[in-house]
Parts: C-alpha cells; sequence; structure tokens
C-alpha cells in the first residue's frame, strides 16, 4: 500500500522484530489476533502491501522483514484482509495499525501473485498494493512488530540492497507516478449496483475517459 500526501514524497518503512514467528507463519505482519483473520480458501489468500508517502522529499516508509531472507530488509506496512474488508478499508486500517499514520485510499498500484508460497500455507498469494494519502505524519509504531519505522528517501528505498525485492519494484513505480503522473499507473475504482437487489460491487480498473463513462 502506498500513500501521497502534501508534504514530501516519502514512504514509510518498518523493521521488523526478530524471530517472533515459527518458520510456518507469515511473521509479526500477523501480530495480534490477526492470524484468526486470514483469509484461507483452497486456492490461496489476499495479501495487502502499504507505503505511506509525503509530497516533496521523495521519500516512503518502509519496515524491515521478519522471515529468514528478509531479516533487516526494509518492507512496506501490510497484512491480511478481515473477512468482509473491501480492499482500501484493509489498506487504511493496516497502515494505522501498525504505524500509527493515519490515510485514505486513492488507488491501487499493482498486484502480486505467488504460487506455492511459504507464508500462505503452500496456497497462491496475492499481494494487493495500494497507494494512500495520509492525513497525519507522525509515526507511532507497534513496537511488538517493528525495530524501525521512518519516512525514507524514495530513490534510496528503490537503490538501496537492504530492502525486499517488491519494495524496491514499488519505489520505482512510485518514482515514475510523482515524475510523470499517478494517472499513469493508477488503478481506480468505481461502484455499481449488483443484479442481486441491495448489493454493491466495486470494480477496479484505469481511469475511463468521461465520454466513455457516459455510453449509454
Amino acid at each position: 500500500m502506498l500513500c501521497s500526501g502534501s508534504r514530501s514524497n516519502s514512504v514509510l518503512a518498518r523493521h521488523y522484530l526478530r524471530s517472533l514467528w515459527p518458520q510456518n507463519t507469515r511473521g509479526p505482519v500477523w501480530h495480534r489476533s490477526s492470524l484468526q483473520c486470514i483469509l484461507k480458501s483452497g486456492m490461496g489468500q489476499v495479501n495487502y502491501f502499504s507505503v505511506p508517502l509525503q509530497n516533496k522529499a521523495d521519500s516512503a516508509v518502509s519496515e524491515e522483514g521478519e522471515r529468514k531472507k528478509t531479516i533487516n530488509a526494509w518492507k512496506f506496512p501490510g497484512g491480511l484482509s478481515n473477512p468482509g474488508e473491501d480492499i482500501g478499508d484493509t489498506a487504511v486500517r493496516e497502515v494505522f495499525e501498525e504505524t500509527g499514520i493515519k490515510s485514505e485510499f486513492k488507488s491501487i498500484l499493482s498486484i502480486r501473485q505467488q504460487h506455492k508460497h511459504p507464508g500462505a500455507f503452500g496456497k497462491s498469494d496475492m499481494y494487493i498494493i495500494c497507494r494512500l494519502e495520509p492525513s497525519s505524519f507522525t509515526i507511532s509504531f507497534c513496537q511488538q512488530e517493528c525495530l524501525r519505522c521512518e519516512w525514507m528517501d524514495l530513490d534510496e528505498l528503490a537503490r538501496t540492497k537492504h530492502a525486499t525485492p517488491i519494495t524496491s519494484n514499488v519505489a520505482k513505480l512510485l518514482l515514475y507516478g510523482y515524475r510523470e503522473g499517478f494517472e499513469k499507473i493508477d488503478i481506480t475504482m468505481r461502484e455499481f449496483p449488483a443484479v442481486y437487489t441491495g448489493l454493491f460491487y466495486k470494480l477496479y480498473h484505469r481511469e475511463l475517459p468521461e465520454s466513455y463513462r457516459n455510453i449509454t
């Protein structure tokens, strides 16, 4: 999940505590009672990735990974959705719980799909990366989950060897969005009434020109 705001182009990053979970779990990103809320099915699970961004300094918040291959590696805040929780609501909640940053969902930036994921109980894992706009900037991170949490320079985060591969790739995507315009990469959301009476669904896609939206 990523956040863009009005202060500096910075992203929130976090260092996870070591040895908090046994190797057959996904690490302290599931701390508290959230393990009870994992969306498990015969196919896989949905995970969320979040990065609060500020506007003038090209920097982002990242965190340091807990699992064996990501110890002391910066990564963005993220976690699993609760049953019945919308994508944007999950992103906003996870960022606040882990960093203390309040934010608003703006768009989906990317989706990572990985099969036979060790942290997804051997099933497929969908990692939804969102962009958020922060309304607060003072970090108050969960010390039970993180060693460090701070705003970082985006260019530095894209180049550092101390970040997970997906964090580096997302940082590059963010730099492109800031420099060329997020309309080039944003996947926005529209809500429509479903065929089932009283129900609605959310459709995520690139922005559609008004002339096409109004076709009847």
